[in-house]
C-alpha cells in the first residue's frame, strides 16, 4: 500500500505542475480511497499474517530444538538476508495496509473489520520488538519519509497494548458490515477473549522489567475470567487444494509431493518417545514414520559411524537417533547435506500439517492424496498455551506451586483433547479409531496415565526445578508454534539444559535478529546491531548462552 500512496501522491504533483486534467492521469487499475474495499484490505491482511507467522515460527522452531537447523553456526543461520521477507511483510504489507484500512472502515462504521485489524496489528507489532528489539513506528508508514528511525521497544509494545485496548472497543460497538473472518467465523466474544489472552502474554513478558505491574494486570485478567477458554482456539486452517494457489498446510505441501522436507529434531523426538520411558500420546500425530526400525547405511546418516561431540558426552545428550522405532532426524545445527534419504526419514504428520497418522504403515509419503491432504492448522495462540501461561504466572510471579500445577496439568490435557479433536475430525478419522482399536490402546487412559506421571515429577521436583517442567510441558505443546516456544525460552530459559549445537562454540544465540538488508541497505538513518547477542527491552536475563543451555 505503500507504493500506492507514493503513486497517488507523484500524480498529484505532476497534474498540479502542468495543469492537465486528473482524468488523463488516472491509472484505471490502481487502488485507491475512493475504489478500495475494506473487505478485501482485511482479507489480505489476514492471509498476510498468516504468511508472516510461519515465517516467524519456523525460525522459533528450529532456535528451540523442535525442527533442526541445518547450519553449524548461529550467525551463518540467522543473517542480515534471512528475514528480508519478513519486515516487508510486516511493513510494506499488514501494517501499511492496515493504515490504508482503518479511516475507510471509519468512514463506514465497519467496527468489526477495525477490530480484527488492530488485533493483528498488535501481534505484528510484538513480533517486531520480540524479534528484533527495537523497530520503526512512529515514522515506518510516513509516505513521505524513506528513512524512518527506530522507536525503542518498549514504545512498540505499548503501542501494540493501545492497539489491543482499542481492539476490544470496536468488538464491543455497533458496527456495520460483516467481515470474511478467517480465524473465528464472526464469534466476536472470542476475539475479544483472543484480545485479553494477547494483554496476558505482555504482562507476562514484562515480568522482568516490571514484576509488580505484572502480577497487578495479571491477577486482574484472571478474576475478570474471559481468556481463551476450551474451544476458542486461534488458528489458521488450510484446505486440500494443491493447485495455484496452493491452500495446504506448508509442512504437507513440502514433504508429501515428492517426500522429504523437513528434519525434525532428534531431540524433540526423543523427548516425546523416549525420555519418560513411555510415548507420548501425541507422538503418532505429530510425525509419520516412513520406516519403523532405524537406518544402518551411513551414506544416508552419517552420524552412525561418528563419536559424539565431547559436549554431548558430558552431559550425555541424545545424539543422532533417538531410540529404534525409525524416528530419524537430525541433531541442532547438523550442517550436513541431503542425501537420498526424502522417503525414509521422519515427516510431519497429522498435527498440525494434515499428513499422514502414524499407525506403523511406514510407507513413502512421495504421494500428494495421503492422509489429510494438507488440511492443518497453525496453532497461533491456543486455549492450553493460556494455562501455561498462568502455570509460569503462578509460579514465578505469584509464587504459588500448587496453582501452578493445577494450570500446568490442564494446559496438558487441553493440548493432547486439541490434537485429539483434530485428528477425529480430519480424513484420517477412521486410520486413528483403526489403529487404536487392534491395538487394544485406551487413548484416554493414555492422556491420564501421561498428567499423573507429570504430576508426580511436578510434587517431586524441588523447588527450583518445577519451572523447568513447566516449561518442558509447555514446549512440548507448542509443536508448530515456534512463536511461544522462543519467547518461553528468551523468558525463562525452560526447557533447559537444550542440545548444544555440533560444533564445540555455536556463536551466540540469537536473543534479537539482526536487521534485514532491506532496512539497512535503504535507510541512512539505520544502524546494524553488533551481533545476535544484543537482547530486547524485555529480556533482563544474563547475556549470553550460559543460562539457557
Amino acid at each position: 500500500m505503500k507504493r500506492i500512496i507514493y503513486s497517488l501522491l507523484a500524480a498529484s504533483t505532476l497534474c498540479f505542475a502542468t495543469s492537465c486534467d486528473l482524468d488523463l492521469l488516472d491509472n484505471p487499475n490502481a487502488v485507491t480511497a475512493s475504489t478500495a474495499s475494506p473487505d478485501f484490505l482485511l482479507n489480505s491482511i489476514q492471509l498476510d499474517y498468516k504468511n508472516l507467522y510461519n515465517s516467524v515460527s519456523n525460525d522459533g522452531m528450529e532456535l528451540t530444538r523442535i525442527i533442526n537447523q541445518g547450519s553449524a553456526q548461529y550467525e551463518s543461520a540467522y543473517t542480515v538476508s534471512s528475514t528480508n521477507a519478513y519486515w516487508s511483510t510486516a511493513y510494506a504489507n499488514i501494517l501499511a495496509d492496515i493504515q490504508f484500512l482503518e479511516p475507510l472502515a471509519e468512514q463506514a462504521n465497519f467496527q468489526r473489520h477495525l477490530g480484527i485489524a488492530k488485533t493483528i496489528k498488535a501481534m505484528v507489532l510484538f513480533h517486531l520488538v520480540d524479534s528484533y528489539g527495537d523497530v520503526p513506528l512512529s515514522e515506518a508508514l510516513d509516505a513521505g519519509n524513506f528513512f524512518p528511525k527506530t522507536d525503542s521497544g518498549e514504545s512498540v509494545y505499548s503501542a501494540a497494548l493501545e492497539s489491543l485496548n482499542q481492539a476490544s472497543a470496536h468488538f464491543a460497538a455497533t458496527s456495520a458490515g460483516s467481515p470474511n473472518d478467517y480465524f473465528y467465523a464472526g464469534n466476536y466474544t472470542k476475539w475479544i477473549r483472543l484480545v485479553n489472552t494477547m494483554k496476558l502474554r505482555y504482562h507476562l513478558n514484562l515480568k522482568l522489567v516490571n514484576a509488580a505491574g505484572s502480577k497487578t494486570a495479571i491477577n486482574a485478567l484472571i478474576a475478570e475470567g474471559n481468556l481463551l477458554k476450551e474451544g476458542d482456539d486461534f488458528a489458521f486452517r488450510f484446505g486440500t487444494n494443491s493447485a495455484d494457489p496452493d491452500s495446504r498446510h506448508p509442512g504437507y505441501a513440502g514433504s508429501y509431493t515428492s517426500g522429504g522436507g523437513t528434519y525434525h529434531s532428534t531431540f524433540y523426538m526423543w523427548h516425546m518417545t523416549e525420555a519418560k520411558g513411555f510415548d507420548d500420546p501425541r507422538a503418532r500425530f505429530y510425525w509419520y514414520r516412513q520406516v519403523t526400525t532405524n537406518p544402518k547405511d551411513p551414506a544416508l546418516i552419517e552420524c552412525l559411524t561418528i563419536i559424539a561431540p565431547p559436549q554431548y558426552l558430558v552431559q550425555n545428550f541424545i545424539y543422532c537417533l533417538p531410540g529404534t522405532r525409525g524416528y530419524w532426524g537430525r541433531d541442532h545445527l547438523d550442517p550436513d547435506g541431503v542425501p537420498p534419504d526424502g522417503l525414509l526419514r521422519t515427516v510431519w504428520g497429522l498435527y498440525p500439517s494434515g499428513g499422514r497418522f502414524d499407525d506403523n504403515s511406514a510407507t513413502p509419503v512421495n504421494n500428494p492424496t495421503l492422509g489429510a491432504q494438507g488440511a492443518g492448522l497453525f496453532p497461533i495462540m491456543l486455549s492450553s498455551y493460556v494455562d501455561f501461561m498462568l502455570a509460569e504466572a503462578a509460579l514465578t510471579i505469584n509464587n504459588d506451586p500448587a496453582t501452578a500445577k493445577t494450570y500446568m496439568l490442564a494446559g496438558i490435557k487441553k493440548h493432547m483433547n486439541y490434537v485429539i479433536n483434530f485428528a477425529n475430525n480430519s480424513q484420517e478419522s477412521g486410520k486413528v479409531s483403526a489403529f487404536f482399536a487392534k491395538e487394544n490402546i485406551d487413548l484416554t487412559k493414555k492422556v491420564n496415565e501421561y498428567i499423573a506421571y507429570v504430576g508426580n515429577e511436578y510434587d517431586l521436583a524441588p523447588a527450583g526445578n518445577k519451572m523447568y517442567l513447566i516449561g518442558r510441558e509447555y514446549w512440548l505443546a507448542l509443536y508448530g508454534n515456534g512463536v511461544e516456544a522462543l519467547n518461553l525460552y528468551k523468558r525463562t530459559g525452560q526447557p533447559s539444559k537444550m542440545q548444544p549445537g555440533l560444533e564445540p562454540d555455536a556463536g551466540l544465540f540469537p536473543r534479537t535478529f539482526l536487521y534485514p538488508n532491506n532496512y539497512i541497505v535503504t535507510n541512512s538513518n539505520a544502524v546494524q546491531k553488533p551481533n545476535l547477542g544484543v537482547q530486547t527491552f524485555w529480556d533482563k536475563n544474563p547475556a549470553g548462552n550460559g543460562w539457557i543451555y
